[in-house]
């Protein structure tokens, strides 16, 4: 068969396929071009059987899918995509380590400080109204400040 007779449900299959991968770079994140992988094989399948039923086309898209995304997570399990930023998307993260100043009095039992343009609860050391104090951990959404060696 040659590529000028693509036309039909086979055609339609691997036009799909190339929108989802299309719309893979156009979006963020890492799915469509399982998607994507899943119609193509659906498309290729129709080239060599074209008689087959609609609702087969289907349940095979629904499987490749499911194969394609499975395998997919493995793969990127096993080859972790490296960043230059671990911590980009974890604020309570990036935080520790900050120094801060202190809103509300801040002791054992809570206080505020201002991170960035924000305002975090905080408990440790007592530090009073405008002293700096840096954020040793993040427990539950609150800040832990400790004060600063001197």
């Amino acid at each position: 068969m040659t590529l000028d007779g693509i036309g039909g449900a086979a055609g339609a299959w691997l036009i799909a396929a190339l929108a989802l991968g299309l719309a893979e770079l156009v979006i963020p994140g890492v799915f469509a071009v399982f998607l994507a992988i899943a119609a193509g094989i659906v498309g290729l399948t129709l080239l060599a059987l074209p008689e087959l039923p609609a609702a087969v086309q289907i349940a095979a898209f629904a499987a490749w899918s499911i194969v394609s995304v499975l395998i997919g997570r493995r793969w990127y399990c096993d080859y972790p995509v490296e960043t230059s930023d671990p911590q980009l998307n974890d604020r309570a993260a990036r935080m520790i380590g900050q120094v801060v100043v202190v809103e509300q009095r801040v002791d054992a039992e809570g206080g505020r400080v201002r991170v960035g343009d924000g305002s975090w609860p905080a408990r440790g050391a007592p530090a009073d109204r405008g002293a700096r104090v840096r954020i040793s951990a993040i427990r539950d959404g609150v800040a832990i400040v400790e004060p600063l060696a001197d």
